[in-house]
């Protein structure tokens, strides 16, 4: 779990600091967004490839050196300066890393914790991850606004603690049997389907948008708004607290999954399209309450959306492609990152208001449409 705290940690410790590259290289709020979401494309193909690779070759072997590439990267991040090629390629490895670790570290975790019971691993999990995000660009902006070489020290900080996760994660044990391979080097994997019959409309319509919403929530408010928005006072720590406010809530609301059950999901629909029509109505005011009651709500929508999608995930795929099927619900999740980069456009046509109330009312909808699923108790 420490190890996936670590390397989630990492993936937002760049957030609050784009405000310090957009004044030191006169960035626009489209570039920056761009930065921001490039992280989604060394992920996605990772995700599709670490996932079912750790199905044949086993946990430890996919995830430990995905471990120690995400300290690479916050050294490349700090070696970066005032490069914005070195900061696309870094966000851009940083994404990788992030698709190894979160996809093989998930599946891993959930097999660590079968004796915990159902749901245990996928609660676990969702902690350590939001757990990660939020206290790390909470740390990085206050560094980023009152510590010495912003643009590097949050970086060391953090390189020092994934290399403490990689550390504490060569000790856990391999949950997997390794596929033994024929003559000619390949695997001999049985033909086991990624999902059982009948529930890829499941998959389709409740899975893949439950997924979606898990990085749309928290990446718009804490990465879009900012940007279209001006924030007051220290502008650096206040995005660090915004950013660790909204992420925190996730972690401490991905525990109530054991209560709502199979409601966990529309729960966490409503309470999105209820931040992102707060968020609408302070990028139509500028009235700070209604950021202040955005951050929570888009981060507790989250923070269930990730329980409760990996909770179904492990519920859905058959042992053998649980890997596979974890990477696929994560590479959906990770679309939600273009959210911010759509946000920031349709604002420069419209306005910042609009785009926002237009998630809003979709993500009400798809809160509508979760209800009798979790009727059924299919959630």
């Amino acid at each position: 779990m420490f190890a996936l705290f670590a390397v989630a940690a990492g993936t937002n410790v760049p957030t609050p600091l784009l405000l310090v590259y957009e004044v030191r290289l006169h960035l626009s709020p489209v570039v920056l967004t761009a930065l921001f979401g490039s992280y989604a494309a060394g992920l996605v193909p990772a995700l599709f490839l670490a996932g079912p690779l750790s199905d044949r070759l086993g946990r430890r072997r996919v995830a430990i050196p995905g471990i120690a590439l995400s300290a690479l990267a916050s050294l490349a991040f700090a070696a970066a300066g005032g490069s914005l090629e070195l900061l696309f390629a870094a966000r851009f490895l940083q994404g990788v890393v992030s698709g190894v670790v979160f996809s093989v570290g998930s599946a891993w975790v959930g097999e660590l914790s079968l004796a915990s019971g159902e749901g245990a691993g996928g609660r676990r999990a969702a902690f350590a991850m939001t757990a990660g995000f939020a206290l790390g660009p909470l740390a990085s902006g206050l560094l980023g606004q009152w510590a010495p070489a912003p643009t590097v020290l949050p970086y060391l900080v953090h390189t020092a603690l994934a290399v403490g996760g990689l550390a504490l994660a060569t000790r856990l044990p391999e949950t997997v049997a390794v596929v033994p391979r024929d003559r000619r080097g390949g695997a001999r994997v049985p033909a086991v389907p990624l999902i059982r019959s009948g529930d890829g409309w499941l998959v389709l319509t409740v899975l893949a948008p439950v997924a979606v919403c898990v990085y749309a929530f928290p990446s718009t408010v804490i990465s879009a708004v900012p940007l279209l928005v001006d924030l007051p006072g220290p502008r650096v720590a206040v995005l660090g607290v915004l950013a660790g406010v909204t992420l925190g809530a996730g972690t401490l609301v991905a525990g109530q999954q054991r209560r709502l059950g199979p409601w966990t999901a529309v729960v966490g629909a409503a309470l999105g399209a209820a931040g992102f029509g707060s968020a609408a109505a302070f990028a139509a005011t500028g009235a700070l309450p209604w950021l202040l009651a955005a951050a929570p709500l888009l981060g507790s929508a989250s923070g269930l959306c990730l329980a409760a999608g990996l909770t179904l995930t492990a519920r859905l795929a058959p042992v053998t492609r649980r890997g596979a099927l974890t990477s696929l619900f994560l590479a959906c999740a990770y679309v939600g990152f273009a959210a911010p980069f759509l946000t920031a456009t349709a604002a420069r046509a419209t306005s910042a208001s609009l785009p926002l109330a237009v998630a809003s009312g979709l993500t009400g909808l798809l809160a509508v449409r979760l209800v009798p699923v979790a009727r059924r108790r299919r959630l």
